[in-house]
């Protein structure tokens, strides 16, 4: 049985880079415990690169992926998406999109979780191993319901072929464009982000990883 952690590859977006950064300290980390578990982490390409017409193109290395690993039938206990991690303040107003069920933090200063109803261990885990590992990191979780269908903007990335395929999987991110007025533009560089913020993020994800993967101590 295996745990998946990916990063999202866009060669032209710092924020998507964040994630990748993450997913490399990840491994740098955690090749020196032994786990009972199979940790997969994985960078898939063609997040954005949509065929006009074709909703699903955008995802097409993810969705590739998802379809493999259904096809080999293989066990997998989660799979934790990086997205965008490292653009937070205190100062930035957050925006979000139509559909959300629950209310949203006012200011961009929170790492956002999101799952579907399959997925809501995985949710509830990321909250606690920030609590557990005592980071102090805001956060907002949410789970959609089915497959996020109803709320289109919590498919946009590399968690939601998964979802499709009946694994459990989410995204962690910061949200992108709902808060950051540098998305995919000049200004979308390293020096606008929040490394401090996005350590604490790594952490976070690196204590559910352990939880899944069940360290052998």
């Amino acid at each position: 049985m295996g745990v998946q952690v990916q990063g999202g590859a866009d060669p032209i977006n710092s924020r998507n880079a964040s994630g990748v950064a993450l997913l490399l300290e990840l491994a740098e980390v955690l090749q020196q415990f032994r786990f009972e578990r199979t940790i997969h982490l994985v960078g898939v390409n063609l997040e954005e690169n949509q065929i006009e017409g074709d909703p699903e193109s955008w995802t097409r290395g993810s969705r590739a992926l998802a379809g493999h690993v259904r096809k080999l039938d293989w066990e997998i206990e989660g799979v934790l998406v990086l997205e965008s991690v490292a653009y937070a303040s205190d100062s930035v107003p957050q925006s979000f999109p139509a559909g959300v069920p629950v209310p949203v933090p006012e200011m961009a200063n929170f790492i956002a979780v999101v799952g579907n109803e399959k997925s809501l261990e995985l949710v509830s885990g990321f909250v606690r191993a920030i609590e557990r590992c005592r980071i102090d990191l805001p956060h907002f979780a949410l789970a959609v319901p089915g497959n996020g269908e109803t709320i289109p903007d919590s498919r946009r990335s590399d968690h939601a072929p998964f979802w499709d395929h009946g694994y459990k999987a989410v995204m962690i991110t910061d949200t992108t464009n709902f808060r950051s007025s540098h998305y995919h533009g000049p200004g979308d560089t390293l020096e606008t982000l929040n490394l401090d913020f996005a350590v604490k993020v790594c952490r976070a994800t690196g204590g559910l990883v352990v939880e899944m993967a069940r360290l052998i101590t």
